[in-house]
């Protein structure tokens, strides 16, 4: 059986900002993904309850990228291993390693996409239904078309091509709701 994807919290990026927080499940792997800024902190907690599960049994968590409003709640996770671009974190051990082609589980992968930031890094996931990947390289839906924080534009216009070559039948972007790509998604 292949990965499931819940988002527990759809992100926005306006006047105020939250991070689209998602739980995915693989066996006995439970990842969230960029637990960041929200308006209360059960926005997160209610519907990881409602999928049956306690923060504790959190087993993974990762970030996107090292902005605040995508790890501000990461503690919610006390046994959480921490994935980011360099290295995995649980309590007091750091172990360095290259995000890109880190499988966290079966069905659960990681790909470094730079563009946002320098240090970016998508997850892929392998469904029933298809590849779903969460990334920062779309706010949204929309775009925005030009990400008017990237650190490298040409840089996020390739990573972009990259996942969209994948042929995702869904992305899930760091402020927006799930969407499928299709020709009007900005490259």
């Amino acid at each position: 059986m292949a990965a499931t994807v819940h988002v527990l919290t759809a992100g926005y990026a306006d006047d105020r900002v939250a991070s689209t927080v998602t739980l995915l499940r693989d066996g006995d792997t439970s990842v969230v993904v960029d637990p960041g800024m929200v308006a209360d902190r059960r926005l997160i907690l209610r519907p990881l309850h409602a999928e049956g599960l306690d923060p504790d049994r959190v087993t993974d968590v990762v970030f996107s990228h090292h902005h605040p409003d995508h790890t501000l709640n990461a503690a919610l996770f006390p046994r959480a291993r921490f994935h980011d671009h360099m290295a995995v974190y649980q309590d007091d051990v750091w172990q360095d390693r290259d995000a890109d082609g880190f499988r966290i589980s079966e069905h659960i992968q990681l790909r470094r996409t730079p563009g946002h930031s320098a240090e970016d890094i998508s997850t892929l996931v392998r469904t029933d239904d298809g590849l779903v990947v969460l990334t920062h390289l779309w706010w949204h839906a929309e775009g925005p078309a030009e990400d008017p924080f990237a650190a490298d534009p040409d840089l996020l216009t390739h990573s972009r091509r990259a996942v969209l070559d994948l042929r995702p039948s869904l992305i899930i972007p760091g402020h927006g709701r799930p969407f499928a790509p299709d020709d009007r998604t900005p490259v």
